[in-house]
C-alpha cells in the first residue's frame, strides 16, 4: 500500500511507482493508466485553474461513473478545490438548493445524458447568480500544466484538522440532503478499512457500477491510488449490458451492494450448470444498503464466495467492515467490527450504554466522520453531548465487537404502542422462494396509529405470494402474531436511491389511502 501526505500527492507517488499500469476500463473500452491519470488531471487542473479555480474554491459537478468523473476529480484536487459531487439522479430542486448552499463558482455537467438535459437545467438554476455553469461530456477543459501554481501541501497524516476539500450531500431517503463536509482524511480512513478487510491487492479487478459522485467513489478512488488494482467502470448500471463487461473484463471484486448483488446472483442462475459468470472473483463487497442474511449463503452457493460488507453513511463512510475470511454466520448477519481507528457505542433509548447483544442507536468517532455540515445549525442534533456522531440506526454489537443494523430509528413501526422493526420481517420474508424484494413500512392507521404494509417484488417464475402464504411463512419463521403485517402490496421494482437503499417514503406516499 502507497501512503501519502494527501490525495494529489498519492496521485503523484503512484503514478511514479507503477506508470503503465492499468487504473481503469469503461465500458466502450478506454483504458487509463496510473501515469496517463496523473498527466491528464494536470492538463485538466490547468483548464480549470484558467476558469478561476483555486485553493478553497467550491466546485459542484454531475456526472456519470465516466474516466471523466475520475479525472475531474482529481484535476480539482491538484488545485485545492472545495468539491461537491452531486447525484445525477437530483433535478432542479435538489441541485439548486445545493449550489445555493455551497455557494459554488462552478457548476460542471454534462451535456445531455440519459434523455435529460443536465445543461438546459444547470443554465436555468444559476440564472441571476454568480455560479458559472461548464458542460462537460467527454473532454474537459485543458491547458498547460506549465502555468500551475504549486498544489496545496496538506498533510492528512499530522495530528489537528484538515482542510476542507469535499461536501458530499446526503442522499436523502425521507427529507432534503445535507451538506457533510470532509477532508482528504475521511476518504484515507474509509478507503484503508475497506481495503484491509477485503484484503485488495494489485492485481484486483473491481466493479465501479455506482455513481461515482457518491461518497463512496472517493473511497474507491483512493483504493485504487493506494494499492494499485484497476477498475472496471461502467456510466449506467444496466444488467442487459454490464454484466457482460464485468464478465469480459474478468472482475475479482464484484461490487458494490445488495440490489448489485441480486442481480448477479439471478444471472449465474440463468447460466448452463458448471458455466462460472465471474470465474475470478474473491468477494461481492457490499454496503450502502441492508442485506438480508440469506443473500451471503445463497452467493457463496452460487459462486464460491458471498458478501462482505461493511457499514457507513455519507457523514461517516465505512465505519465498519467485515473481514473476508471470516466465518459465513458473521459475514452473512452482521457488518463486521469497526475499521481501524474507530470507536463504536450502542446507545439505548433511555440513553444507556447498551450491554452485549442489547439494541440502540449506533454512535461513532473517528478520521472519517464528518467536520461538520454546512449547515452548522444540524450539528447539534448530530453530534451528542460528548462529540459521538448520532447515525439514527438501531444496531448491536455480539462479544467480537462485530455490528449488526437491526433497523432505523425511524424506521421503527409502532402499532398500538408496541414496536415492530420493518428489517426483521424483510429478512424473514426474504427466505421466501416467491419473494425477490421486499420492503416493510408503516402506515397511517386510525385504529392502531400504524399499520404495517409489505410491498413485495415477486420472483421471476412464481405466482405473487398471497397474504395467507405470507402470514403462514412468517409465523414458521418465528415471528409472533402482533409483528404480522396487515396489509400485502405488489410492485414491479422497489424505489432505491443510488446507494441502493429503499425509498420508503415514496411507497408510504402510495399506501397510505
Amino acid at each position: 500500500m502507497l501512503d501519502a501526505r494527501n490525495i494529489w500527492d498519492l496521485i503523484v507517488r503512484r503514478a511514479g511507482e507503477t506508470p503503465d499500469r492499468e487504473m481503469a476500463v469503461d465500458e466502450a473500452g478506454r483504458r487509463l493508466t496510473f501515469a496517463d491519470y496523473r498527466d491528464r488531471c494536470e492538463r485538466a487542473a490547468a483548464g480549470l485553474a484558467a476558469l478561476g479555480v483555486g485553493d478553497g474554491t467550491v466546485v459542484s459537478w454531475v456526472q456519470p461513473t465516466t474516466l471523466e468523473a475520475m479525472l475531474l476529480f482529481g484535476a480539482l484536487r491538484r488545485l485545492g478545490a472545495v468539491q461537491n459531487p452531486i447525484l445525477p439522479i437530483y433535478r432542479e430542486r435538489e441541485v439548486g438548493f445545493i449550489v445555493r448552499q455551497a455557494g459554488s463558482r462552478l457548476l460542471i455537467v454534462p451535456s445531455v445524458w440519459r434523455g435529460f438535459d443536465y445543461g438546459a437545467m444547470a443554465a436555468t438554476l444559476t440564472e441571476g447568480t454568480g455560479t458559472e455553469v461548464v458542460t462537460a461530456d467527454q473532454q474537459l477543459p485543458e491547458g498547460d500544466p506549465s502555468t500551475l501554481p504549486p498544489a496545496p501541501d496538506d498533510d492528512m497524516t499530522a495530528e489537528g484538522d484538515v482542510p476542507v476539500r469535499f461536501i458530499y450531500y446526503t442522499s436523502g431517503t425521507t427529507a432534503e440532503p445535507k451538506g457533510a463536509r470532509h477532508g482528504d482524511r475521511t476518504l484515507r480512513t474509509a478507503s484503508i478499512g475497506m481495503s484491509e478487510r477485503l484484503g485488495l491487492a494489485d492485481d484486483d479487478r473491481f466493479a465501479f457500477v455506482f455513481p461515482i459522485t457518491h461518497v463512496a467513489g472517493g473511497v474507491y478512488i483512493y483504493a485504487a491510488l493506494a494499492y494499485g488494482l484497476t477498475f472496471v467502470l461502467d456510466q449506467a448500471f444496466d444488467p442487459a449490458t454490464t454484466i457482460d463487461l464485468l464478465r469480459r473484463e474478468e472482475i475479482t471484486q464484484g461490487g458494490a451492494g445488495t440490489f448489485f448483488h441480486q442481480t448477479y446472483l439471478a444471472a449465474q442462475r440463468a447460466l448452463p450448470e458448471g458455466e462460472r459468470l465471474f470465474p475470478r472473483v474473491r468477494t461481492f463487497p457490499g454496503g450502502g444498503a441492508p442485506k438480508p442474511p440469506s443473500l451471503h449463503h445463497e452467493l457463496k452457493d452460487a459462486f464460491g464466495v458471498g458478501v462482505v460488507s461493511g457499514y457507513g453513511l455519507t457523514e461517516a463512510p465505512i465505519l465498519t467492515m467485515n473481514h473476508h475470511a471470516s466465518a459465513d454466520d458473521v459475514l452473512a448477519a452482521t457488518e463486521g467490527p469497526a475499521v481501524a481507528g474507530t470507536r463504536l457505542r450502542i446507545v439505548t433509548v433511555d440513553g444507556k450504554e447498551a450491554g452485549v447483544g442489547e439494541e440502540g442507536e449506533v454512535r461513532a468517532k473517528g478520521p472519517q466522520v464528518t467536520l461538520g455540515y454546512l449547515d452548522p445549525t444540524l450539528d447539534a442534533a448530530a453530534f451528542d453531548e460528548d462529540g459521538w456522531f448520532r447515525t439514527g440506526d438501531l444496531g448491536v454489537l455480539d462479544a467480537e465487537g462485530n455490528l449488526t443494523i437491526t433497523g432505523r430509528l425511524k424506521d421503527v413501526i409502532i402499532r398500538k404502542g408496541e414496536n415492530i422493526s420493518a428489517k426483521e420481517v424483510e429478512d424473514l420474508l426474504f427466505t421466501h422462494a416467491k419473494v425477490a424484494d421486499v420492503a416493510v413500512v408503516g402506515l397511517p392507521d386510525p385504529a392502531s396509529g400504524e399499520r404495517a404494509c409489505a410491498v413485495v417484488v415477486t420472483a421471476e417464475g412464481e405466482d405473487p405470494i398471497t397474504f395467507d402464504e405470507m402470514k403462514d411463512h412468517l409465523l414458521a419463521a418465528g415471528l409472533i402474531t402482533r409483528k404480522l403485517p396487515e396489509q400485502l402490496e405488489y410492485v414491479e421494482a422497489l424505489p432505491r436511491n443510488p446507494s441502493g437503499k429503499i425509498v420508503k417514503y415514496e411507497l408510504q406516499a402510495r399506501y397510505r389511502d
